[in-house]
């Protein structure tokens, strides 16, 4: 089976695969090899990761901003016009 670009995977199922990789490195099973190219993936897949939840963290920062932009300041009292 062919292995997915971190990149072009979704938060979750990077995050599933990361954790694991996790589990399977910590089992001390695996060669040094297979270790070794384990710990690159998960690299990948936590880089890739943080680039989605920073992009994530920039959307919601973007309409926060357009939400203050729009929204008047309500005083107690003050009818609707």
């Amino acid at each position: 089976m062919a292995t997915k670009k971190p990149e072009n995977m979704d938060f979750e199922s990077a995050l599933a695969e990361l954790e694991d990789l996790v589990n399977q490195l910590e089992e001390g099973d695996l060669s040094l090899e297979q270790s070794l190219k384990s710990f690159e993936r998960g690299i990948q897949l936590v880089r890739a990761g943080q680039h989605k939840l920073t992009q994530a963290e920039q959307q919601v920062q973007i309409l926060l901003q357009q939400d203050e932009e729009r929204l008047l300041a309500f005083s107690p009292g003050q009818e609707e016009r």
